[in-house]
């Protein structure tokens, strides 16, 4: 699978959110204006999901909440 053009360069981090012990984790991709590029860390060359800001957003206080 090839990376979506633009995507191929972009530095990833670990999110702040992803499971301590390394098992399951995400990757981020900042400076994407109204987007979030996310990434299985265990699996770089798979695809990357890019999310509007608030889709994460929500995303992200759900987990927060314990919802998901």
């Amino acid at each position: 699978m090839r990376a979506a053009p633009g995507l191929s360069t972009i530095r990833w981090r670990k999110s702040s959110y992803s499971n301590a012990d390394g098992g399951n984790c995400v990757e981020v991709a900042d400076g994407f204006p109204g987007a979030v590029p996310v990434r299985d860390s265990k699996n770089t060359d798979g695809p990357v999901l890019v999310l509007p800001v608030l889709t994460w957003a929500r995303f992200v206080n759900s987990v927060k909440d314990g919802l998901l």
